[in-house]
């Protein structure tokens, strides 16, 4: 089968060439062309434009879009649509708020082309153990791309979820509930660091991961980051978030879920920004106006 793709950045490029390893054609363009000589070696179609890529598919055509969320997909949804004809098909495999994506559908399907919704998941890792796949959409295009979603998961590593928008959807819970393992990981590692003996994380990591309950991909990951840095003294506690988190609580308000495992892990996030929390300032101050408890400052004085 033949595929236009869009993007090719960490997942993407790595995702262009799985699709090549299975013998799909794959005509790839990004706005870095460093980049699109990159995967030619490996059998990639180059594409100078969108509307090179697109001319070099054939009809019914699909075209996948690996961007960061926001106005980046909004405004290459555009740029391609215009090139597409009826029937063909925009798939959007980035982080995109479902809302966006059930939106999207409904706007290129008045223009007779067909949107499909792709929650991604694999990280740098995909090429070689394949992308956990979350797919909403129409049932034809679906139906008509599953060898791509073949190609791209491991064994029962895909699923159809249902119409537009669910796939995202799915993927954005699924992003929070990594939020809430994340940070119970974390946790769990600094209580036993800062215990009184003289603990081994990296076995630890490793014990845990036989046999025991909360064995995961995520123990084997905390396994070789403490083989690399025992104390990870190359890696700072700022955290970042790229948006799913946020939603998923917002969904959990809007909808009078109860989710203070995955709220407080994306709360942890924000304080994980402040070197020094006005807020603790606040607090260690009214301890000092209300009870005379002592304050540390600046300085060590």
């Amino acid at each position: 089968m033949e595929l236009g793709f869009y993007g090719l950045g960490r997942m993407g490029m790595n995702m262009v060439l799985r699709l090549l390893q299975h013998g799909h054609r794959v005509v790839a363009y990004n706005r870095t062309p460093e980049k699109v000589q990159q995967v030619a070696k490996h059998g990639a179609v180059p594409a100078s434009s969108v509307e090179d890529m697109v001319q070099k598919l054939s009809p019914p055509r699909a075209v996948w879009l690996m961007l960061p969320a926001g106005q980046v997909v909004e405004y290459a949804i555009s740029e391609v649509a215009e090139h597409l004809q009826e029937n063909d098909t925009i798939i959007d495999g980035g982080n995109s708020n479902y809302r966006d994506s059930m939106r999207r559908a409904a706007e290129l399907k008045s223009r007779g082309l067909h949107f499909v919704d792709v929650g991604t998941s694999g990280g740098i890792w995909g090429l070689q153990m394949g992308y956990c796949l979350m797919i909403g959409g129409e049932e034809e295009p679906v139906k008509r791309l599953e060898p791509i979603f073949q190609a791209l998961a491991p064994e029962d590593g895909y699923l159809h979820c249902g119409p537009s928008g669910s796939g995202h959807f799915v993927k954005m819970v699924h992003n929070g509930v990594e939020y809430g393992l994340l940070q119970a990981y974390g946790e769990g590692f600094e209580i036993l660091r800062a215990s009184d003996f003289d603990l081994d994380l990296r076995a630890i990591a490793h014990l845990w991961n036989q046999g025991s309950v909360v064995r995961s991909w995520l123990l084997e990951l905390a396994e070789h980051a403490f083989e690399t840095d025992p104390d990870l003294e190359d890696v700072t506690g700022y955290v970042e978030d790229s948006g799913e988190g946020r939603w998923t609580v917002i969904e959990a308000i809007d909808k009078d879920v109860p989710a203070p495992v995955i709220t407080l892990s994306l709360l942890a996030r924000f304080r994980s920004r402040q070197v020094d929390s006005f807020s603790a300032k606040v607090i260690a101050a009214l301890r000092r106006e209300f009870g005379g408890h002592a304050v540390r400052k600046r300085g060590g004085g």
